[in-house]
């Protein structure tokens, strides 16, 4: 699953958007891990402020989270 299948608020689309290339593109497992916990946060902090619904904001875990695990599978090969 992919940030643009979901469908978010107005405004928080981009900085997703912006998480999910930081994932994408981390270098490192030490910059994997950084960019996924910013990611996690993120998501958490909507969900807590109540600005997403929590389908929304489960969708976006699987999202960052198969994003994250993608990207490991990169670095690691």
């Amino acid at each position: 699953m992919s940030i643009e299948q979901i469908s978010l608020p107005k405004g928080v689309g981009p900085q997703a958007s912006k998480l999910w290339d930081a994932i994408a593109q981390a270098g490192s497992t030490a910059d994997l891990n950084r960019a996924a916990g910013k990611a996690e946060g993120f998501v958490l902090g909507l969900e807590s402020a109540k600005a997403i619904k929590s389908q929304i904001a489960e969708a976006l875990y699987v999202a960052f989270d198969d994003a994250a695990s993608q990207r490991l599978g990169e670095l690691t090969d």
